[in-house]
């Protein structure tokens, strides 16, 4: 007899594959509607010509998914009313950056050194130990985009709490009135570290454990500037690129976070009702 735990994590589990699915489909329909763009506003495609690198953890499915189980619109408003107090700081003065570039950056950290990704957010900060050198492509970029001030006020856009335990950040379109998932620094990364967890397990799944700092993806090789914090365990396919662990003091600014739970209205996926915005990232060599 499946008990209703099992249920809840198998129906979390087919809710993240059919995101995925739609994820992949709207990076066909979005490349399509870039290539449109340019040919007739140039400007236009410098600031949305990106849509397609976004992360596995989207919220862009359609409204009608959402009795079943799907994500929230991409245009839902993420500020619902909340009973839970919010445990953060409003944000500092500034808007998130428009820059994006064409192709990643050339490789200039030194893979044998270790680097600190440092998210100095409003609800705290959460400093984050990369792994330079089982995933160098995905430290070198967040690096690169740190160095640029990419992730500066920008909002943590998404927040699961049923199945799968992880805050989702890194789009640079996400706001207060916009759920976000489709942004990203123009460019894509490889997967890299993909068996640090070990040999999947039932129904190809591996457990990311709480601490984690992985990327969000549309499918093989899709990475961008999107990544999640994992808060609690969580069974995932091994797809997603891990590339840091958090502090302790850090995880638990994300507990401070996921505590205060999500808008969805019960779904267990949604806009998190904290204020949880990053006013400003930085990585650092030790």
């Amino acid at each position: 007899m499946v008990t209703k735990d099992q249920r809840r994590r198998q129906l979390a589990r087919e809710k993240f594959e059919r995101q995925q699915a739609r994820r992949v489909d709207h990076h066909r329909k979005s490349r399509r509607r870039n290539a449109v763009a340019a040919v007739v506003l140039a400007v236009v495609v410098a600031g949305t010509g990106t849509a397609w690198a976004a992360g596995a953890f989207d919220g862009s499915s359609k409204k009608k998914d959402d009795a079943a189980g799907a994500a929230p619109s991409a245009t839902a408003p993420t500020t619902a009313a909340s009973q839970v107090p919010d445990p953060c700081e409003k944000p500092t003065a500034g808007s998130p950056a428009t820059a994006t570039w064409k192709k990643a950056p050339a490789m200039s950290i030194d893979k044998g050194a270790k680097y600190t990704f440092t998210l100095g957010t409003t609800c705290g900060d959460i400093p984050i130990s990369l792994d330079a050198a089982k995933a160098p492509a995905t430290v070198n970029s967040f690096k690169f985009l740190a160095d640029k001030g990419f992730f500066d006020h920008t909002r943590c856009h998404r927040l699961t709490t049923a199945g799968i335990f992880v805050l989702q950040c890194g789009d640079p379109t996400a706001s207060a009135t916009t759920q976000g998932g489709s942004g990203g620094p123009g460019y894509t990364i490889p997967d890299e570290n993909l068996t640090a967890f070990g040999k999947a397990g039932a129904q190809g799944m591996v457990t990311y454990p709480a601490g984690t700092v992985a990327m969000a993806n549309s499918g093989p090789n899709t990475g961008g500037s999107q990544f999640f914090l994992v808060y609690k365990d969580s069974p995932l396919q091994p797809n997603y690129t891990p590339f840091g662990t958090m502090s302790a003091d850090g995880l638990k600014v994300l507990n401070k976070i996921a505590a205060a739970g999500e808008n969805s209205g019960g779904q267990g996926d949604g806009a998190p009702n904290a204020t949880a915005v990053i006013n400003k990232a930085t990585v650092t060599k030790s």
